[in-house]
């Protein structure tokens, strides 16, 4: 009799925020095939997370909770974290995957827009990472940031999402080496995945295709297999953003 490989996360718990629609739930599943059990965030997505959550739990029994939370109210992100380890029983792995996206031209940026997109982009990675520091040292687990290709290059018109982004890249390998040697970080910087929710025409969507050395867009299944590549295949890898474009960003 042939025995089945152990599923590496198995016994594991995965905090994913913005984990009910796209990416983030790509990721979600991506995890939970590995064996996690995972805790699912959300804002206000909670019939499509509770749907998710009911799939999973169908596979696999107790195997994944929904937490709605808004990331920008105060207390709100050690809140969450107490509230997966209190309910899941443990964290081991944090992907920071929520991210507010709209445009800011320059001569137009409020401060609201800045609070919005900073809080989500940036401060909740931070404070979640923060809070969750504990769990994960104990655990030896990992935190997992989606950036994006944008915060390296600036994309016009959103000169607030590029700055949040950039900067957390750089809050990534800072993580890194604040959280060494019993935490690793590591960051995903996706390029042409999923076309924006806002829209783009169809000459649009043909440029980007066309500088982009793939000459095709990704899927969020790409972006999930970079999570688990980093969650379970890698351990030795810290302080890294890997690029999941499509060659995009070598080609402007």
């Amino acid at each position: 009799m042939t025995l089945s490989a152990p599923l590496p996360l198995a016994g594991q718990t995965a905090l994913v925020t913005g984990g009910a629609r796209r990416i983030g739930a790509q990721i979600v599943r991506e995890l939970h095939a590995c064996g996690a059990q995972v805790a699912i965030h959300c804002h206000r997505s909670t019939g499509e997370a509770g749907a998710l959550a009911s799939e999973l739990c169908a596979l696999r029994s107790a195997s994944s909770a929904v937490f709605t939370f808004d990331l920008l109210e105060p207390g709100a992100l050690p809140a969450l974290i107490e509230a997966v380890v209190a309910r899941m029983g443990g964290l081991q792995l944090l992907i920071n995957n929520a991210s507010s996206f709209f445009p800011t031209p320059f001569g137009t940026v409020t401060e609201q827009d800045w609070h919005n997109l900073m809080g989500t982009n940036l401060r909740a990675p931070l404070f979640l990472s923060q809070a969750a520091a504990p769990h994960l040292r104990r655990s030896g687990g990992s935190i997992i940031n989606l950036i994006d290709i944008h915060g390296l290059r600036a994309l016009p018109d959103y000169m607030v999402y590029s700055t949040a982004k950039a900067a957390l890249f750089h809050l990534t390998r800072a993580l890194a080496r604040e959280m060494a040697p019993l935490v690793r970080v590591n960051g995903i910087a996706p390029g042409p995945v999923l076309w924006p929710e806002s829209g783009l025409d169809e000459e649009q969507r043909a440029e980007i295709i066309a500088r982009t050395p793939l000459a095709r867009v990704g899927s969020a299944l790409d972006v999930a297999r970079a999570v688990r590549f980093f969650a379970a295949e890698a351990p030795f890898v810290t302080g890294q953003i890997l690029a999941v474009d499509g060659g995009r960003s070598l080609r402007w």
